[in-house]
């Protein structure tokens, strides 16, 4: 019983690791990309945009989401406030991407150029994660 008990408690830190780290701005992502040889999944969002938030709330921190996450560098780039106010690196990042709607997904690849995009959001971090396993 106390071998088990020795098991489990050892186990805990690999199950219970937390939330993967957020960059929140391009350089540090791209350097931690380069680093860690990993893409980089970047999140252009608003604070108004409900599915942004649907996103933020419901599929990003799901397990699902959280597992496919830990195998990218993830950065999310704020576009805009509540009320509209452009946030600058953000802007700048929407108009070098070419940004249409809102959410926008891009996957970038260590040097910052574009892999794959996704326009809008996902209903589950099941289908978040089968999209970032592509």
């Amino acid at each position: 019983m106390k071998t088990l008990a020795a098991l489990l408690l050892t186990a805990v830190p690999l199950v219970a690791q937390g939330p993967v780290k957020w960059e929140h701005d391009m350089q540090s992502a791209l350097k931690r990309a380069k680093a860690e040889k990993k893409l980089i999944f970047m999140d252009l969002w608003t604070e108004w945009c409900p599915p942004c938030q649907y996103l933020q709330k419901n599929v990003f921190p799901s397990a699902e989401g959280q597992a496919a996450l830990a195998r990218m560098v993830p950065y999310s780039a704020l576009v805009q406030k509540k009320d509209g106010t452009p946030v600058p690196e953000g802007t700048r990042l929407a108009q070098e991407f070419h940004l249409e709607a809102f959410p926008t997904m891009v996957i970038l690849d260590a040097n910052g150029k574009e892999v794959r995009r996704q326009v809008g959001a996902f209903r589950s971090g099941a289908e978040f994660a089968a999209w970032l396993a592509k």
